[in-house]
């Protein structure tokens, strides 16, 4: 009897340790896998087609992971913001909503021009958001596309709406 329990003793003393030492295996993968997560984002590269060309924003690519106040096609196409508030102070309000988005860094910024970089918070995957000030025709446009993949689950589309609830909500536009 006193035998038994020494083997059941160090037996359960072996699966402790065996347990401990998948916890701490399954710990270790996970940090490093936090830790090098950065150095491998999907930040892909940024296009060579961003920007205002004869006052109109960059078509979306045939994928599904674009929408543009300037494509005439269904799937991209999503209306402009009709301005309701000077336009300075439109674009102002424009300016401090997106700069205070999270994981969001404006690249560009001219008068009538911005151009910001949007990363997913697990992956680091970039959108490039743009928004394009038109006073005489007291709009703005705006274009959201994923860099990479094919599609965005609506990331775009969901973003260029979440402004325009804001602004809304501001006054700014109708």
């Amino acid at each position: 009897m006193g035998r038994w329990r020494s083997n059941f003793s160090i037996s359960r003393a072996s699966q402790r340790k065996s347990s401990n030492l998948v916890l701490h295996s399954t710990l270790r993968i996970i940090l490093t896998g936090v830790i090098l997560m950065p150095l491998f984002s999907c930040a892909g590269t940024r296009p060579n087609n961003l920007g205002v060309k004869d006052s109109r924003l960059a078509p979306c690519p045939a994928t599904p992971n674009c929408v543009s106040s300037d494509d005439p096609d269904a799937a991209h196409s999503i209306a402009s913001f009709e301005i309701v508030a000077p336009a300075r102070e439109a674009w102002r309000a424009v300016r401090s909503i997106v700069a205070d988005w999270p994981r969001t860094r404006i690249i560009t910024e001219t008068d009538q021009y911005l151009h910001a970089e949007c990363s997913s918070a697990v992956f680091g995957f970039v959108d490039d958001f743009e928004i394009h000030l038109r006073p005489a025709q007291s709009r703005i446009a705006v274009r959201s596309a994923a860099r990479l993949g094919h599609s965005d689950f609506g990331v775009n589309r969901r973003r260029v709406e979440r402004l325009r609830r804001s602004l809304a909500q501001q006054g700014v536009i109708r």
